[in-house]
């Protein structure tokens, strides 16, 4: 079953069941020379086998009838053994069984219809009287076998196919043993010279020959010298290579040095130059703020500058007059502050009104803001809403009947798309901005002077402000209006402020480390300060903001900085810290930043410092405090630490961090002292 077998399949279209013999008396292998009659055979499919004339009868071993697509599939069985020659075929199913002794007649053609079984019974004759029956499965493969090509019969008809069949091979035992390996089918080749041995032979005058000594040279032998000078000559010669190669490399050396000092004074000139640009810009912007003075900031600014004239102007006429002449000039001095401060008053007044309008087109902006979200790819979305879509002609609407020095027939145009915009909702608000609308028409074809309308134009806008801001009209400002629609809410999340006597919301109330109580809100503390102490919080607002910034980007849930508030850090700066650098002492506020004392814990009173931002990035990047700064420097530093935290500890909320950076603290200080124990 396991050997290779070649030979011909014999196949027309009409099939027959009977195999037959490769060698015909009639049939020539193609390409061969014979009988014109046979020509070389297509390819076609093949069909069943037939019997042809004139063909020797077969043995009775071979005369089993097998089935026609026994060359599309192959049989598995028992080993049998050299003497052991099968018998019988019985399939497993309804098949038919041929005789084997069946007669074969010249020119008769036998044909049957068979379909070979999945499963053959084949019964082996093992001895004289013993019989085994073995059973064969039939292996059919999933592909059609090649054409290997064939002949025809002219005379017959009878086509012979070429075919072939392979058994599987034998698997070779595993010996243990690696038998191939990559290193051993590469080859590394490495090519040497060598230098192959020269036979040489020299001819002298003997007696019976004579060479000519016409071209021989006479050579003389120099100055011997021993093995000693030799290498005192290389010696000498090394270190004039030696030399050389040193003043070499050190005017190298010079001038890379060179180079970086040119680059290192290039950048510190560079660094220099953008201070003192960021400076100028700084001071510009102040002084901007100062002139132009737009929000509380600026003003803050000019009553703490008012504040800082009227300290000089006093120390300077109480060091210099006395008496009634004193007197005299403080007067004046008050005189002069008095007109300075009604002067600021003015420019705030200015300030509101330009305020409160950019307050309220920045309040309908954000009600005509259509709804965004970001993508799962960092992508914005923007999708417009029927509520933005209302927000946004309300904007346009607002934004027309407020513009200034328009023709007459587009304000009228402007008037009719507000007219019928409110007339889709019937309330008294509505129908006290139609007839307002009415009045102003009937003024304007009556050619009445703009100037006498203002008054009739601001009622339109203020009547209009109030229609948007009310939820059944503009749906969009239900989450934004200050003032909730439930009047129930109020009662939960409102407090009174004593010296205003007004309700407000909790954010409106300052909270100071040192408060025990909700005292006055920040309008009442801001007028305190522009009345009484005129101190500014800009400088150190920023300060604050960048290092909220700063602790926000380690992204390890620092909680405590958002709890100092401005007059917290003020005390912070001022009177634990002396507005100066810990290092350098700079006292420009503009320059300076708060950062972690320790890095690896969270920033706190008790664990910051006071720097420049060159000396705070540098110490950032510190890895040993103990090592880096010396003993004395360090216990400075710790003695303000002790002074914040007595400060701070007043702050009920902060009591818990406070307990949490002892613990901290204790177990650091445990670890140190345990490290120390061990190396000693």
């Amino acid at each position: 079953m396991e050997d290779v077998s070649d030979g011909f399949e014999v196949a027309t279209s009409e099939g027959s069941g009977a195999e037959q013999s490769p060698a015909s008396s009639q049939g020539k292998a193609v390409g061969e020379a014979g009988d014109p009659a046979e020509k070389a055979l297509l390819p076609e499919p093949a069909g069943t086998a037939q019997s042809e004339e004139g063909w020797d009868q077969q043995s009775p071993s071979q005369n089993s009838v097998l089935p026609d697509n026994t060359a599309n599939g192959t049989e598995t069985a028992s080993m049998i053994e050299d003497n052991e020659m099968p018998r019988k075929i019985r399939p497993n199913s309804d098949e038919t069984v041929q005789s084997e002794n069946q007669e074969h007649f010249p020119g008769e053609v036998i044909q049957q219809d068979y379909h070979m079984p999945d499963v053959l019974t084949v019964r082996v004759q093992t001895g004289s009287n013993s019989f085994q029956e073995v059973v064969v499965k039939v292996e059919r493969p999933t592909y059609n076998k090649p054409f290997l090509g064939g002949f025809r019969n002219v005379s017959t008809g009878v086509e012979f196919h070429n075919a072939g069949s392979q058994t599987k091979p034998k698997k070779r035992p595993d010996k243990g043993i690696q038998l191939f390996c990559r290193e051993t089918q590469t080859v590394v080749e490495k090519n040497m010279q060598q230098q192959t041995r020269n036979t040489t032979s020299t001819q002298m005058t003997k007696t019976g020959l004579y060479v000519s000594n016409m071209t021989d040279k006479l050579l003389t032998p120099g100055k011997y010298f021993t093995a000693e000078e030799y290498h005192k000559r290389r010696l000498e010669a090394v270190i004039v290579l030696q030399k050389y190669f040193r003043r070499w490399h050190a005017v190298n050396l010079v001038q890379n040095l060179k180079e970086q000092k040119w680059l290192r004074m290039a950048w510190e000139a560079q660094e220099e130059l953008q201070k003192k640009r960021e400076k100028e810009e700084k001071l510009r912007r102040e002084y901007e703020k100062k002139l132009n003075p737009k929000t509380n900031e600026d003003f803050e600014l000019l009553y703490h500058d008012l504040e800082l004239w009227m300290q000089e102007e006093t120390e300077r006429i109480n060091r210099t007059l006395t008496g009634a002449k004193r007197k005299a000039a403080l007067c004046a001095l008050l005189d002069e502050e008095t007109e300075l401060i009604a002067c600021i008053g003015m420019h705030k007044l200015n300030a509101n009104v330009e305020n409160q309008k950019n307050a309220i087109l920045h309040f309908l902006d954000k009600c005509a803001q259509p709804r965004r979200w970001k993508a799962f790819d960092g992508k914005i979305t923007e999708m417009d809403t029927p509520n933005s879509l209302r927000g946004k002609e309300l904007l346009e609407i607002y934004r027309s009947i407020n513009t200034r020095d328009i023709p007459k027939d587009e304000r009228t145009s402007v008037l009719l798309t507000l007219k019928w915009t409110v007339k889709e909702h019937e309330c008294k608000l509505t129908q006290e901005i139609v007839a307002l609308i009415d009045r102003e028409i009937d003024l304007m074809s009556r050619e009445v002077k703009e100037c006498n309308l203002e008054g009739l134009r601001k009622r339109i806008c203020t009547l209009f402000l109030q229609y948007i801001k009310t939820p059944e009209f503009n749906p969009q400002v239900a989450g934004l209006i200050k003032v909730p629609q439930d009047p129930l809410k109020l009662y939960k999340n409102v407090y009174f402020c004593h010296s205003c006597e007004k309700y407000l919301a909790p954010t409106e109330f300052p909270l100071p480390a040192n408060s025990r109580t909700i005292g006055r809100c920040r309008s009442c503390y801001r007028l305190d300060n522009e009345a009484r102490k005129r101190e500014a919080y800009f400088k150190y607002r920023l300060i604050l903001e960048d290092l909220r910034k700063s602790e926000v980007d380690y992204q390890d849930d620092s909680k405590i900085v958002f709890l100092v508030q401005l007059p917290d850090m003020q005390y912070l700066i001022e009177k634990i810290w002396n507005c100066q650098s810990a290092l350098s002492a700079c006292s420009d506020l503009y320059n300076l930043v708060m950062v972690r004392w320790d890095k690896q814990h969270e920033w706190s009173p008790w664990n910051t410092i006071l720097l420049t931002k060159e000396e705070a990035d540098a110490h950032l990047k510190l890895c040993n405090l103990q090592k880096t700064y010396e003993a004395p420097f360090i216990y400075r530093i710790e003695q303000k630490h002790i002074r914040a935290k007595n400060y701070f500890a007043q702050i009920p909320a902060m009591s818990s961090f406070l307990h949490r950076s002892n613990n901290q603290s204790n177990a650091n200080s445990y670890k140190k002292h345990s490290s120390s124990t061990l190396k000693n």
